[in-house]
């Protein structure tokens, strides 16, 4: 299993076209990936579990990945928050 600590980059969260743009990313990596925020554990495969986040600009978020791509899927993931491609 892989995790990464990042931050929503997004001035408005992850709502709308960047959490569609997420779910797009996700779905297309076999592993199981978790979005998790404070106590709430999310599948990013799901729009609903995105935006059940309420996940505001500059929230802090651990994201897992566990299967046999992570290391891709990690570098992916890594790739998305921190340069803000949506």
């Amino acid at each position: 299993m892989k995790s990464i600590s990042v931050k929503v980059p997004f001035k408005e969260g992850l709502h709308a076209r960047p959490a569609t743009d997420l779910v797009k990313l996700c779905q297309g990596i076999s592993s199981k990936i978790s979005l998790i925020k404070d106590d709430t554990t999310v599948d990013p495969k799901s729009i609903l579990g995105i935006m059940a986040l309420g996940a505001t600009f500059g929230t802090e978020l651990t994201v897992e990945v566990n299967g046999p791509d992570e290391d891709d899927a990690i570098s992916k993931l890594d790739t998305y928050f921190n340069n803000g491609a949506h």
